[in-house]
């Protein structure tokens, strides 16, 4: 019977978030704004849980553990912080997108730079590096599941098969519900993902004798995983300063994350949303990395993508079987979670950028929402095939593909606060900033030009710096959207 308790997990967690997806189907209006954006009508409990379980992904569980393992306990407040930071970003670009998407019917990231900056080649530009770079952070989630189920299953499920079997339920859900169906599985995903997570960490500590002599036993065995400069002393004051950049960058660059603030029923759930996150990140980012850092007393000496299994591996060998099933149903719920998001956001963006935009531009709403379906199936497809060849590492994996994103930061700050601005700069900026970024990943350009920061500090200082000099250097500006509707009143509050 013991044998059977994974695969009963697995399946009944399967069947309740199908179900929920049915009752997001059920209550659909099969308009673009509905299946894309819930119809612009999300409160502050759907908002928070659907922000937070979009970013806590395969990178949450597996990343966080595997870089606890590689570098140390320091990696939890430059993780915290770096969140933290971002939260803010959240609600400044959140804020005017949210304005902006209400009042002009913005569906997609890229038509709120057309919007304020009237360039289709600088549209076009967005919406590719957004779609490019994000399909690699897609990838990572049926990675982790492949990983996930393989090891809870003792193999019984190859990872293939679970990476497939993870795909094919969020596209049966995200392609009859659209974001009220993903909304809705958020939410349990969101719970889900919190409890189990902090489950794990307190009974894998029980295993290992409580927290204290679990950190005193690791603490005597490699000191260094406590130090600030992690296991291998990578970890210098300029690495954390560029993580703290990187997310704060980064995180409201992805387009499942922006589409968000389109669909927030007014400023409040945002406000609430951008104050609860930090909290709930520095409360839960701790439990991965503590399990990661843990993992050097079991399992020491593992390399490569082998440490980014460590958290199931930690599972499995301190934990019952029903209790180490239940905890890996909350890691699936954190995959699930950010895929069904990036699908229905860049299924969002290849219809209403592309299809509508230069083959159809007299296509119904619905549809258009049928051509979102067809892209939902599409990029998961496409998705699930990168995840057959898995990277070395999650987080190298996961770190190039944020900084590709990071790159479009100035154009939208550049593009809601700037003066004077010109679309052609800001069209120079992401192909120097993307040219970069390839340069560096194929070693065309060398490390140490990078002045000891990560990539994204240089790459993104240039990218900004050439759309400030278009800025001062301009005498014939592209025209912008006036920003009186960026002036709250009394009523939006």
């Amino acid at each position: 019977m013991e044998t059977l308790i994974p695969y009963i997990a697995i399946a009944t967690y399967l069947l309740v978030t199908l179900g929920i997806g049915l009752i997001g189907y059920r209550q659909q209006k099969n308009t673009v704004e509905d299946f894309f954006l819930a119809n612009r009508n999300i409160g502050p409990i759907l908002l928070f849980f659907t922000l937070a379980s979009t970013n806590f992904s395969a990178f949450f569980f597996l990343g966080f553990a595997g870089a606890g393992y590689r570098i140390g306990i320091s990696y939890y407040p430059m993780m915290a912080f770096g969140t933290g930071f971002a939260a803010l970003s959240f609600y400044y670009i959140g804020y005017k997108a949210w304005l902006l998407g209400k009042q002009k019917g913005l569906i997609t990231p890229s038509e709120l730079i057309q919007d304020r900056l009237p360039s289709q080649p600088l549209k076009l530009l967005f919406m590719a590096v957004m779609v490019i770079f994000t399909l690699p952070y897609l990838t990572l989630q049926p990675i982790g599941a492949g990983y996930l189920l393989e090891s809870l299953t003792g193999g019984a499920i190859p990872y293939l098969w679970g990476a497939t079997l993870l795909t094919v339920a969020i596209v049966f859900y995200v392609f009859l519900g659209g974001m009220k169906s993903v909304a809705l599985t958020d939410v349990l995903q969101g719970v889900l993902m919190c409890v189990l997570m902090l489950v794990a960490v307190f009974a894998i500590a029980q295993g290992l004798g409580g927290f204290s002599v679990a950190n005193q036993t690791i603490y005597d065995l490699k000191p260094a995983l406590f130090s600030r400069s992690g296991l291998d002393q990578s970890f210098t004051p300029k690495t954390w300063f560029s993580y703290m950049c990187l997310w704060s960058f980064t995180l409201p660059m992805f387009p499942q994350m922006f589409m968000r603030f389109y669909s927030a029923k007014s400023p409040q759930p945002l406000k609430i949303s951008v104050l609860l996150y930090p909290i709930v990140a520095g409360v839960l980012f701790i439990c991965p990395v503590l399990i990661g850092v843990w993992g050097h007393i079991a399992f020491p000496d593992l390399v490569g993508k082998a440490a980014d299994q460590i958290f199931p591996m930690m599972l499995t060998k301190y934990t019952s079987t029903g209790l180490s099933s239940l905890v890996m149903v909350g890691a699936l719920a954190a995959f699930m979670s950010t895929m069904d998001s990036q699908l229905l956001a860049l299924s969002s963006m290849l219809t209403r950028d592309v299809y509508t935009a230069y083959f159809r531009k007299d296509a119904s709403l619905t549809e258009q929402t049928l051509v979102g379906r067809i892209w939902v199936i599409v990029l998961a497809g496409i998705g699930l095939g990168i995840a057959a060849n898995p990277p070395e590492t999650i987080l190298a994996f996961a770190t190039q593909a944020f900084t590709g994103l990071s790159v479009l930061f100035p154009t939208v700050i550049a593009a809601l606060y700037g003066r004077n601005i010109r679309a052609s700069s800001c069209l120079v900026s992401i192909v120097v900033g993307e040219l970069a970024v390839l340069g560096v990943q194929t070693k065309i350009i060398p490390t140490s030009w990078m002045l000891g920061f990560l990539p994204v500090v240089p790459i993104v200082a240039l990218s900004a710096l050439i759309i400030i000099l278009g800025s001062v250097f301009s005498s014939n500006p592209v025209q912008q959207s006036s920003d009186n509707h960026y002036r709250p009143s009394e009523k939006t509050y």
